[in-house]
């Protein structure tokens, strides 16, 4: 060590040593042969021409209150250059639990938009053509619910399922490692993941059916390395699922994608996304024998990281926020939600989400970034750590493997989370890791004010409005398609087209989780140390 750098010691977010500088012998033989974007094993990209030819699509996550609230905030939205929509549902939504529930009181409408019903689903939708728009919903075990909504919605606009566009979220396992929005136990977790895997290969080509997500693994607090491994052994779990389920690998892969963090090390974290196409090409090539070069590609969603955010000088978030995407665009994503400065308080106002979209639209306009594909690729640091990456998340893999696989795994990634959440936590708190604003460089100005608030009487008006409905309804017709839906859960057949028959009968989400409860049960999770 040179006597006059600043620490003894620099590490990577997994703990090994960062070095002073890197050279030609850390540069892997692939980048030596002159690896290409648009070829296995996709390092470099998954298209040849990436933002050279398209940019990715920007795409900011928002959801409050009532579904016409939020329709507002997507309209304004898309009206400041915004390219596809992604919804934030509110906690009884994500847990199947509608706002008259008990449980839900206090909790309708505060993280994210309250949908019940196809009537909700409508107005959150009004005046935004299905057919022209990408839409993204992040929702997990009531995927399958909001997908029947969100194609009963597309129908009375006219638009069939095969011509709407999009990803749901479905990613059950990372919930069970990180989250907890679960509700089913793992086995009718995974039967309603693979449900949507088969339906949507022949109703809704050009859907998404899962993302399959290393952000909350991250904000968790796990390392790049855990990220990319964690992400993708629950991938590896969903492949065993469907094939087990009867699809053939190469029908079902092409309509996976994936989500990421990102974060605050710019080398390292545009190193991970490389490391993880890497990896996740060679894995379905090699322990799935999928041939459809498509089935390889991993196609990633980025969000920046909402954990790095802090309260004490928001404006400061702006700075972070850019790094983090700079690094997601230089990472090739395809694309990208950036956090708005005032979330670690509130959620955005329009100014500060205003904000975080020309935040994309400087870095894809001005910066220069999207006019060369893999522009850090070669680099002797961005090599080596690409490398580092890979070979330390699939060691990992591995481990989970011995395991039995994710869902066997569960406790052990949370341990691994938790060991390296504490870590960093140790290093903020030692100031061994500065956080401006927080352990250094702190000011005593007064809290923001003019934050945004959401009207306390949301969750009556939205009672009420689920009585009216259910007093007009046809409850026959409603009664009908709940029980064929349970019986088809207590047996094996595809259950969405039975979920977009009750949708379309005016049952709403509560209801039919409530009949799926009867059938599937409850998880119960075991607390780990």
């Amino acid at each position: 060590m040179s006597g006059n750098e600043r620490k003894p010691e620099f590490t990577t977010s997994w703990g090994a040593p960062r070095p002073r500088v890197y050279g030609p012998a850390d540069l892997p033989p692939e980048a030596a042969a002159g690896e290409q974007p648009g070829e296995f094993p996709f390092t470099r990209g998954v298209h040849p021409g990436m933002y050279r030819s398209r940019l990715w699509t920007m795409r900011q996550y928002a959801g409050f209150g009532t579904a016409v609230e939020t329709n507002k905030r997507y309209r304004f939205l898309l009206e400041q250059g915004q390219t596809g929509l992604s919804v934030a549902f509110d906690l009884p939504t994500q847990m199947g639990h509608d706002p008259d529930a008990p449980i839900a009181r206090g909790e309708v409408g505060k993280v994210g938009v309250s949908i019940a019903t196809v009537e909700d689903m409508a107005d959150l939708f009004e005046a935004i053509p299905l057919e022209r728009v990408s839409t993204s919903m992040t929702i997990n075990a009531t995927a399958a619910i909001l997908l029947a909504l969100y194609v009963a919605v597309g129908r009375r606009q006219g638009v069939t399922s095969e011509r709407l566009n999009g990803t749901v979220q479905n990613d059950i396992l990372k919930e069970y490692i990180a989250r907890g929005t679960y509700i089913f136990p793992p086995a009718p977790s995974m039967r309603l993941i693979t449900d949507v895997f088969a339906w949507c290969r022949t109703h809704a080509p050009r859907w998404n059916t899962i993302s399959i997500s290393g952000y909350h693994i991250r904000e968790a607090g796990s390392t790049a390395v855990q990220e990319v491994a964690f992400t993708l052994a629950n991938g590896i779990a969903y492949v065993h699922a469907a094939l087990e389920a009867g699809l053939d690998v190469d029908a079902f892969a092409p309509q996976l994608s994936f989500f990421f963090n990102a974060h605050n090390d710019l080398l390292e974290e545009v190193a991970k996304y490389r490391a993880a196409r890497r990896l996740w090409a060679r894995i379905m090539r090699d322990r799935f024998k999928a041939r459809d070069p498509r089935s390889m590609m991993l196609r990633f969603h980025a969000q920046t990281a909402g954990s790095m955010l802090t309260a004490q000088q928001p404006e400061n978030n702006i700075v972070r926020v850019t790094v983090q995407a700079l690094a997601a665009v230089l990472g090739g994503c395809q694309s990208l939600h950036t956090n708005s400065m005032d979330e670690a308080l509130s959620l955005p106002t329009e100014r500060a989400v205003r904000i975080a979209l020309r935040t994309q639209q400087v870095l894809a306009a001005e910066s220069g970034v999207s006019e060369t594909v893999d522009p850090l690729g070669g680099s002797f640091a961005i090599e080596r750590l690409t490398r580092d990456i890979e070979e330390g998340a699939e060691a990992y893999v591995t481990r989970i493997d011995q395991l039995g696989g994710s869902v066997a795994a569960i406790g052990f990634m949370q341990r691994e989370i938790q060991e390296a959440a504490y870590r960093w936590q140790r290093e903020v708190e030692d100031k061994a890791r500065i956080v401006v604003g927080v352990n250094e460089f702190v000011t005593d100005d007064p809290p923001p004010t003019n934050l945004f608030q959401i009207d306390p009487g949301v969750g009556e008006a939205l009672v009420n409005r689920l009585t009216r409905l259910r007093s007009t309804r046809d409850a026959d017709r409603t009664r009908r398609a709940l029980d064929a839906l349970e019986s088809g859960a207590r047996g094996r057949t595809n259950l969405m087209p039975l979920l977009v028959d009750a949708v379309e009968a005016a049952a709403s989400l509560g209801e039919i989780c409530e009949r799926l409860r009867a059938v599937f049960g409850v998880h119960q999770p075991s607390v780990t140390f």
